[in-house]
């Protein structure tokens, strides 16, 4: 029977859909990664359990980071939302922890993602549209009113303007009456991958690094439960990276933030246990939980040999997982609801502590409650009927899980030995190379849709002659001239000696080199303005301007 097998199997045609022909050499994944028609005990001769998987809570953590995994308690279930002003989103959040969730996840406009207040000049048509405008503690407050910090962990989605959010955050507390070393949560904080796919940075990555790392500081003494930073490969898979690049541009990421940090002064053990990752879960269900086991994997490896670190958390990769807003399609958006639900699965297969589900029609506009709440249970169905959480790591020992988990490992670990020989990553930013390498492996795959290569149902293959329509979420235009009266009023009414007081202190701690946190946190409570801290800063450390990659 195995003869006659391998004999079928060496004969394989193509199989035809629709005039698209599915031959031998189009079975790979994304980084070309060769996919054989099956796999056995031969493909695993050289593999050393112990090694290479090990148990769950356990080095190197391919199986998970924590002993019991989901058995113990399940991944944390955010919703990211952000939409018009504060008082808007707070009802969004009020709806969703209402429906179920577990974790806020906070959306920012992009005025307040690039530090301009919501009265800019440049801010205008942008003010709460694809998140919610902050300008203010007043604005803070609006948002969480009715929440207590302490009872919810909240991850913020903000980078160039991290350190004044966070101190935002941290001021409501503090006027709430809670004990800000109660406070649990993320803020994203990774300014090196704005450098390299989002483009929303302020300064030079120089001055932004030694910013990342005075937070690591503070929060190590003030908010010890706080992640202080999510280095995030998400938003370079959405720029169009494959599976490996992701992995790889991640931790190379992670390593200059840890390099930065003992330059600084700090001690590996004291900031590592509180790093996370954000990484994004796409359609390849299988290469997706290889993914997440070999990043594990890597990043246990890399901190215990390369970083000396003592602590068993700081081996721990923990990492929040958002499904994939580039496979989101307009066409047929009801497809999404499908793709969301195998990309969720991917990530708790993949063992996952935090999981977003998109809704089916963001690619549209800003979900509307209804599509948010089917997000929703869409991780409830994972979490709940599904079986998959009974156990941990599940697919373990599968030989192809393994043996894609190996050649991730094996290929994201070229990558890195790359990097290093530019002299690390933000030598690499700054000649483009991380940048090129994206661009090329998304040019690569819009030819490959483009040419019916790769199929999107929907788009290039069973398509619709006419497209039903689907209700959307509007932003009400008239919440922008609300906000910007709001920030002209507070300026009117602050006392103006502890605000210029305030902004003089956020000014003298960076120039002197000083930790800029305290500074910042004591000037939003004087209701200093994003814009005007971040214009503080602006004059002290200048503005990046892009290297262009042609």
């Amino acid at each position: 029977m195995a003869e006659n097998f391998k004999s079928e199997v060496a004969q394989e045609p193509g199989i035809r859909t629709e005039g698209r022909s599915h031959c031998k050499d189009e079975h790979e994944t994304s980084p070309h990664i060769s996919v054989r028609p099956v796999y056995t005990p031969g493909d695993r001769k050289a593999w050393d359990y112990d090694r290479q998987l090990g148990y769950p809570g356990e080095f190197p953590f391919t199986r998970g980071v924590q002993a019991t995994m989901y058995r113990g308690r399940l991944w944390t279930m955010r919703q990211y939302a952000g939409m018009g002003d504060a008082e808007e989103s707070n009802r969004r959040y009020k709806y969703l922890l209402a429906n179920g969730t577990t974790g806020l996840s906070v959306a920012f406009d992009l005025p307040t993602q690039i530090g301009m207040d919501s009265d800019h000049p440049m801010a205008g048509g942008e003010v709460g549209k694809v998140g919610v405008a902050i300008d203010s503690i007043e604005d803070i407050e609006r948002l969480f009113h009715g929440i207590d910090l302490t009872q919810i962990s909240t991850s913020m989605t903000i980078n160039a303007t991290a350190s004044i959010l966070f101190a935002l955050y941290v001021a409501l507390a503090k006027r709430q009456g809670a004990e800000i070393r109660k406070l649990s949560g993320t803020v994203q904080n990774d300014v090196l991958k704005e450098y390299i796919a989002r483009g929303t940075y302020i300064f030079p990555p120089q001055h932004a690094m030694r910013i990342v790392t005075d937070m690591f500081s503070w929060a190590n003494e003030n908010v010890p439960d706080w992640n202080t930073i999510s280095i995030s490969g998400y938003h370079m898979r959405e720029a169009g990276s494959t599976a490996v690049q992701e992995v790889a541009f991640t931790l190379a990421n992670a390593v200059a933030y840890v390099e930065a940090a003992l330059r600084a002064g700090l001690e590996v053990d004291r900031f590592a246990p509180r790093l996370s990752f954000f990484f994004n879960a796409h359609n390849n269900f299988l290469e997706e939980v290889a993914k997440f086991r070999a990043a594990r994997r890597m990043w246990a490896r890399l901190m215990r040999q390369r970083f000396h670190a003592q602590n068993q958390r700081s081996w721990m990769l923990r990492f929040h997982t958002q499904t994939a807003g580039s496979t989101l399609t307009a066409q047929q958006p009801e497809n999404n609801i499908v793709r969301t639900a195998l990309q969720a699965l991917s990530a708790v297969l993949g063992g996952t502590q935090s999981l977003h589900t998109n809704s089916f029609d963001e690619a549209l506009a800003l979900p509307t409650e209804e599509a948010a709440r089917i997000a929703l249970r869409t991780q409830q169905i994972v979490a709940y009927e599904s079986g998959v959480a009974q156990t941990i790591d599940p697919l373990a020992g599968s030989y192809y899980v393994e043996s894609l988990t190996d050649e991730i490992e094996s290929r994201a670990e070229s990558y890195l030995h790359k990097i290093d020989a530019l002299g690390g990553m933000l030598k690499a930013i700054e000649r483009g190379y991380v940048q090129q390498e994206i661009q090329n492996a998304a040019y690569e795959f819009q030819q490959k849709i483009e040419q019916q290569q790769a199929v999107v149902v929907g788009v290039n293959l069973f398509t619709l002659d006419e497209e039903k329509t689907v209700p959307l979420e509007r932003i009400d235009p008239s919440l922008e001239a609300k906000q910007v009266e709001r920030v002209r009023a507070l300026r009117a009414r602050r006392d103006k000696a502890a605000w210029g007081t305030a902004l003089k202190q956020v000014e003298e701690a960076a120039r002197c080199h000083q930790n800029v946190m305290p500074p910042i946190i004591r000037a939003v409570e004087a209701d200093a303005t994003v814009g005007e801290i971040s214009n503080t800063l602006r004059q002290v450390f200048g503005e990046y301007q892009e290297t262009v990659v042609i």
